[in-house]
């Protein structure tokens, strides 16, 4: 069923919302220049590798050795703005539509972050991750880490498609709200460093 709910909702997503991609996507090619997506290798379910779709919200702008200013630096306004409103999520309806993502479920964090997981915490990719989950909707990135892994966890032993409606109208709510968007005193939020 959840598949099925999946499938349904992104397909329907992406043939109702083609015209504001399309206006985010050009809107990004003049702001931030291209290419107007970026893509990572994610820790899909069991820790599989996939490619994660999301609309472009920092520059390129690099340091005088040429590597990449922090974050802070390069998260325009306009950057800001995307991320508040999550439209830099919509292109991983793509993700959800063939299979590597569902619309809820722990979100898929870094590669580099695998190793660093307990036991418990790794439990969280023994699901699809998702565009929106139980932490999220808890606080987002304004809670701990350890507070996260344990929403991620306790959807995974907990999770139903009544679940999974309530979660994406808390999502509707949380963007509309915009709560939660960044951990203090960070763009968006520290890096996982581990559990020592």
């Amino acid at each position: 069923m959840k598949r099925l709910f999946d499938l349904l909702v992104a397909g329907v997503a992406l043939l109702l919302l083609w015209p504001l991609l399309l206006i985010v996507a050009l809107l990004i090619a003049v702001k931030l220049g291209r290419p107007v997506l970026f893509s990572q290798v994610r820790p899909g379910t069991h820790g599989r590798p996939f490619k994660m779709y999301k609309f472009r919200t920092m520059t390129d702008a690099r340091d005088g050795n040429g590597e990449l200013l922090p974050d802070s630096d390069r998260l325009t306004p306009f950057g800001r703005f995307l991320r508040s409103t999550s439209l830099d999520e919509l292109p991983e309806l793509w993700n959800v539509l063939i299979g590597q993502m569902s619309l809820v479920g722990p979100r898929p964090l870094l590669m580099e972050y695998l190793p660093l997981y307990s036991e418990h915490q790794r439990r969280r990719h023994e699901m699809p991750p998702g565009i929106t989950g139980w932490a999220q909707v808890n606080g987002r990135n304004a809670i701990s880490w350890q507070q996260k892994f344990d929403y991620d966890v306790w959807y995974v032993d907990n999770h139903s498609l009544l679940l999974d409606i309530k979660i994406l109208w808390l999502t509707i709510a949380k963007v509309i709200k915009r709560d939660d968007i960044s951990a203090e005193g960070e763009a968006t939020m520290g890096k996982f460093e581990g559990n020592s």
